[in-house]
C-alpha cells in the first residue's frame, strides 16, 4: 500500500505538470499564432503583432513555460514508469528531451517578428514583406520538424502505459495511436506539396490531443489503479 501512494502521488505530480503543458501549449501554440499569424499576408501578421504587442510577449514566456514544464513532466513519469521497463522508459526521455532544444530554436524565429515588428520602420514594404515571409516559413517548418520527436516518445510512452498494470490499457493505445498521427502528418506535409487540402490532416491531428489530454487528466484526478 505504501508503494501504491508512492505511485499515486508521482502520477499526480505528472499530471500537474502535463496539465500545465496542456494549456500553456493551447496559449502559445495554438491560440495566439491562430489568431496573429497570417500566413498569406506577412503585412498584417506584423500590423497583429504590433496592435498586440502584450499578447504575444505573453506568448513568448508561456511557450518558454511550457517546454521546461514538459521537461520536468519527463522525469517526473520516467520515476513513475521506470519499474514497468527502465530501458524502454530512458528511450522516452531521450526522444522527449531531444524536442526541447529544437523547440526553443523554433522559438527564436518568433523573438524576430517582435524585432522586425518594434523596427519595420527601418525597412522597406518589400524588405519587411520577405523578412516576414521567411520567419513565418521557418517557424512553419520547424513546427513541423519538432512533431517528429513530439510523436516518437509517445510510442514508448504508450508502451509503458499498457504494460504497467497500473494504468489503463486504453491510454497507452491511444497514446500510440498519437505518435502515429504525428508522424503521418510530418510524412504527409513532408511528400505531398497539397497534403493541408485532402482533410486527412485534421482528423490525423486529433489523436495526438486526445491521448495526451485524457492520460493529463486520468494522472490528475485517478492516479494510478491498484494493481490485482
Amino acid at each position: 500500500m505504501p508503494m501504491m501512494n508512492s505511485l499515486s502521488s508521482t502520477a499526480r505530480l505528472a499530471g500537474l505538470l502535463y496539465l500545465i503543458v496542456v494549456l500553456t501549449g493551447i496559449f502559445s501554440l495554438a491560440y495566439v499564432p491562430g489568431r496573429l499569424f497570417d500566413w498569406d499576408n506577412p503585412e498584417a501578421t506584423i500590423q497583429n503583432i504590433t496592435s498586440n504587442e502584450g499578447l504575444y510577449r505573453a506568448s513568448l514566456a508561456v511557450k518558454a513555460l511550457c517546454y521546461v514544464a514538459f521537461t520536468l513532466l519527463v522525469f517526473v513519469l520516467f520515476r513513475l514508469l521506470q519499474m514497468v521497463d527502465a530501458w524502454y522508459a530512458g528511450l522516452m526521455v531521450a526522444l522527449a528531451l531531444i524536442s526541447v532544444p529544437l523547440s526553443f530554436e523554433i522559438l527564436q524565429d518568433q523573438y524576430a517578428l517582435l524585432a522586425l515588428a518594434e523596427n519595420s520602420g527601418g525597412l522597406t514594404p518589400a524588405e519587411l514583406h520577405k523578412a516576414v515571409a521567411l520567419c513565418l516559413t521557418q517557424y512553419d517548418h520547424g513546427m513541423l520538424v519538432v512533431t517528429v520527436f513530439w510523436g516518437l516518445w509517445l510510442l514508448p510512452f504508450g508502451y509503458l502505459v499498457y504494460k504497467s498494470g497500473f494504468l489503463p490499457k486504453l491510454l497507452g493505445v491511444l497514446l500510440m495511436l498519437g505518435c502515429m498521427g504525428y508522424l503521418v502528418n510530418f510524412l504527409g506535409f513532408t511528400l505531398f506539396s497539397d497534403y493541408g487540402s485532402w482533410g486527412v490532416s485534421s482528423y490525423v491531428g486529433k489523436l495526438p490531443g486526445i491521448a495526451e489530454i485524457g492520460t493529463c487528466l486520468w494522472l490528475l484526478i485517478v492516479g494510478v489503479r491498484q494493481k490485482r
